[in-house]
């Protein structure tokens, strides 16, 4: 400061803090949620004599029918998430997925059937998430050596992923005849019901859930709260000024590519202990709904926004609509129209909001 007395420091002016935009998407995404759960509840009581107060607001669908059949869809929406951020796409987290779960399987069935848990799971981490993590690097070595738009390598993985499971595979479906995979993997993991009655009926299945909910707390902690994870939004946010900066673009693109393929690779092996089989159509179009549950979520196809947290609550969403669908005896292909439809109007809001900052951000500047 000046020895002058009537000199005053001028600081810089610190801009104002501002609420965050994907928290309001997901204060929005929860109302939606319950908005929906409202109506899917009310159209249920048309089945309340088979036993069910609700055929969609009771325990047995609530975490069966919805929670466990979205954690695939949540998982692999938290990797995707982290590529949408960096103003990306992965279109072949679908047949990564697929393969994985026929790498699970695969090696898997050569097992006792009584193996251990603890060593039958190393072996099951090894081969699923590692198979989708070989993919993912192969996916962001491509992109960054080649300098071609994701699209368009993620767009020819799809067919390379699936195609390698369907000549790996000599069977359609694994395990192979007279094999099986080990009891302490699916039965008494991610097959095993929790809450049962008295009598041993009832119970829900949770593992998928719990495994879910591990990746989305690990992915909101990378993405909030670490470094590598603030990286993702400066690149998604303008990636030439974050190049300029002394990042190393090439280098967490690779990153965020490897996440998507990992997170993939952790959906297959849930799905293989889950229903102790994979075949070659397994995870057969979910590229769709996962990429809808990361956008419906809040992350923007522009880069630069979208959460961990939101991920979980856009692949919710999604699934509530295919067990309404199931509870209302809809046609299936309805979901497939909801989901798209789901994506342009998501888009397209998010365009709109992103209008109306820029407008703002043009009547201050004028001011």
């Amino acid at each position: 400061m000046s020895s002058n007395p009537a000199a005053v420091e001028i600081l810089p002016l610190q801009p104002k803090r501002r609420i965050g935009l994907p928290r309001m998407q997901e204060a929005g995404l929860i109302l939606v949620i319950l908005i929906l759960g409202a109506m899917l509840s009310a159209a249920g009581h048309y089945d309340a004599g088979a036993g069910r107060a609700n055929t969609f607001f009771n325990l047995d669908n609530i975490i069966d029918g919805i929670a466990t059949p979205m954690s695939v869809y949540a998982i692999m929406a938290v990797g995707q998430t982290a590529v949408i951020i960096t103003g990306g796409i992965d279109i072949s987290v679908g047949s990564i997925f697929g393969l994985s779960a026929l790498g699970t399987a695969a090696v898997l069935q050569f097992m006792s059937p009584d193996a251990p848990l603890m060593k039958v799971l190393p072996v099951a981490i090894l081969a699923g998430p590692g198979i989708g993590l070989a993919c993912g690097l192969f996916n962001g070595l491509i992109r960054n050596g080649l300098s071609m738009h994701p699209f368009i390598v993620t767009l020819g993985t799809l067919s390379i992923f699936r195609g390698i499971g369907n000549v790996a595979c000599k069977v359609k479906t694994l395990p192979a005849p007279g094999r099986d995979l080990p009891d302490s993997f699916t039965t008494n993991f991610f097959q095993r019901y929790f809450f049962m009655n008295a009598d041993g009926t009832g119970g829900v299945q949770i593992m998928p859930l719990i495994v879910t909910l591990i990746v989305v707390v690990v992915g909101w902690f990378y993405l909030r709260l670490t470094i590598g994870g603030r990286e993702l939004y400066a690149v998604g946010g303008n990636e030439e000024a974050a190049r300029f900066s002394g990042l190393r673009v090439n280098r967490i693109k690779l990153r965020v590519y490897a996440l998507s393929g990992l997170t993939a690779g952790i959906a297959g092996l849930v799905s293989a202990g889950r229903f102790g089989t994979a075949s070659t159509n397994t995870g057969n179009g979910y590229e769709l709904t996962v990429i809808a549950a990361a956008v419906v979520g809040g992350a923007s196809l522009t880069g630069g926004r979208g959460t961990a947290l939101g991920a979980l609550l856009g692949a919710l969403v999604i699934r509530m609509i295919e067990d309404g669908i199931l509870t209302l005896h809809m046609n299936q292909e309805y979901s497939r129209i909801i989901i798209g439809s789901a994506i342009i109007i998501a888009v397209a809001i998010d365009r709109f909001s992103e209008y109306v900052r820029n407008r703002r951000m043009a009547r201050m500047g004028r001011g």
